[in-house]
């Protein structure tokens, strides 16, 4: 049996060892995970191209096993992922993620290659056993209706917090135990 591979990609303007993101890396280890953190360029020369270009050096690991886990623009890369490789995984988590502007003007320009555009959603669905969706009714950032948009599509499971903020370390989230049991739960 293959080892099970867990990437975690972090969002504009953060790195892979903020927020929950060690945490969570720790905490699948011990549960035989080969856990993956790219770095992406951020804001700097952001762009989806730039991103499938990192990611590239570790597609090979996308297996049936595999899970994706994105916070903000890294869970709208895990939809681009889905979309471009045709391999099927056991599941997608969507922290704080969206689709479509965010009517920002500091993150939208960032964004608009990765969020702004026609997906194949079909083909996206086709690709994760699982979809679950995390969003604050809170968040800064992202509306919460952005989360309703992304049920749809995608038929996933939302997982709705009233006071999360934009679940990252500024709103206390260092730790994100829902989103570990809902790991546990595709294995």
């Amino acid at each position: 049996m293959n080892q099970k591979t867990a990437f975690i990609f972090h969002g504009t303007g953060a790195n892979p060892d903020m927020h929950w993101f060690p945490w969570l890396d720790e905490k699948l280890k011990q549960n035989g995970y080969e856990v993956i953190r790219p770095n992406f360029p951020t804001p700097e020369n952001q762009s989806l191209e730039n991103w499938l270009d990192v990611f590239n050096q570790y597609n090979d690991k996308l297996d049936s096993d595999s899970i994706l886990i994105g916070h903000s623009t890294g869970a709208v890369f895990v939809l681009n992922v889905l979309e471009k490789y045709d391999q099927k995984i056991a599941g997608s988590f969507l922290v704080s993620g969206f689709i479509g502007p965010l009517g920002l003007e500091d993150f939208d320009p960032l964004n608009k290659t990765f969020a702004e555009r026609d997906f194949n959603w079909q083909k996206i669905r086709d690709n994760s056993e699982k979809f679950f969706i995390y969003n604050s009714k809170d968040d800064p950032y992202v509306p919460f209706r952005k989360a309703k948009e992304l049920e749809k599509k995608l038929n996933g499971t939302i997982r709705k917090f009233e006071s999360g903020g934009h679940l990252n370390q500024n709103s206390g989230y260092t730790e994100f135990s829902d989103l570990l049991e809902d790991i546990k739960s595709v294995e």
